[in-house]
């Protein structure tokens, strides 16, 4: 695995928004990493943005990461949405799943920033 493909998650808050951006890929092995940066939320929080605009791969157990996290965090009111290239091959992922629109995949962090203040 070369340095650029090296898994991250580097979190930052704007207002009450945290934001997870995270770096590499997202499989079976680091999964578990992105899970439990998810259940962390710190209060108080109105919104989490995964960034997963530096990921370059992304498989199922990614996507049930996102899609349980999505879940859990709406029971406490908060709300997931997801930051990928538009034109990717994790955004392709979202759009074979059919998850863009339940996950509130959009295209950048600005984006995702944006839809937090209206």
């Amino acid at each position: 695995m070369t340095e650029a493909e090296a898994f991250s998650i580097q979190t930052s808050t704007t207002d009450d928004v945290l934001v997870l951006s995270v770096g590499g890929e997202v499989d079976l092995t680091t999964a578990p990493e992105l899970a439990q940066a998810i259940r962390l939320v710190p209060e108080p929080t109105s919104r989490v943005v995964v960034d997963l605009s530096a990921v370059t791969f992304l498989d199922s157990s990614g996507l049930n990461v996102l899609v349980s996290g999505k879940r859990t965090l709406a029971e406490s009111g908060v709300d997931l949405c997801v930051v990928t290239e538009p034109n990717g091959p994790v955004r392709r992922v979202f759009e074979i799943t059919r998850l863009t629109g339940s996950l509130g995949v959009v295209d950048s962090l600005d984006d995702a920033l944006a839809k937090t203040r209206r």
